[in-house]
């Protein structure tokens, strides 16, 4: 039987999972940071996060919070002058975190993704009630405060009361999705 055994430096083992593979070739021009629009939220900005897992920092790195605010929009990505998918990266680091335990918790993003993950596996995604759902769940105060947001939204028609459902293939297409998910290590 075969063993893995854990990478010897904290690059290796973010290397080894698919979407930090090329870490390495970074050269830390800070183009990624510069490009990112949540930056400034950033405890660690995506250069800093690269600077930190080359020197070995793995604890830091993952308790970190800046893998969280990223916004997956990209322009990191686009932009690395090295082809550096700094998008993917920080999935990665996400993923590393809740799989050690590490992940802030001042983090409200994991929440999110378990919720989401819930409502799609049951075929359907009632807007409404998600996102009501995880203010209550995070800091139901924030709730009350994004009520007029909320019903902006509904008198524009960007979000509905009505439950978009998933056809009988779709639902099975998702839950093979996830059921693989599961299987690669990520958490359901």
């Amino acid at each position: 039987m075969e063993t893995k055994t854990k990478p010897k430096h904290f690059i290796d083992e973010i290397a080894a999972i698919p979407g930090g593979e090329n870490i390495r070739v970074c050269i830390q021009c800070g183009t990624c940071t510069a490009s990112c629009p949540n930056a400034d939220a950033m405890d660690c900005p995506p250069s800093q996060l690269i600077a930190m897992a080359r020197a070995d920092l793995r604890e830091e790195v993952l308790r970190s919070r800046g893998m969280w605010y990223c916004l997956s929009c990209y322009l990191c990505t686009v932009r690395c002058p090295r082809g550096v998918k700094i998008t993917e990266l920080m999935h990665t680091l996400e993923y590393l975190s809740l799989k050690e335990g590490l992940a802030n918790v001042r983090t409200l993003t994991p929440n999110m993704y378990r919720l989401f993950n819930h409502y799609c596996s049951m075929g359907s995604l009632p807007e409404i009630w998600f996102t009501t759902r995880f203010y209550v769940q995070t800091n139901p105060l924030r709730a009350w405060r994004m009520i007029p947001v909320g019903l902006n939204l509904l008198k524009r028609g960007r979000i509905s009361f009505k439950t978009r459902k998933l056809t009988i293939e779709g639902s099975r297409q998702l839950k093979a999705i996830l059921d693989e998910a599961e299987s690669l290590g990520g958490a359901k």
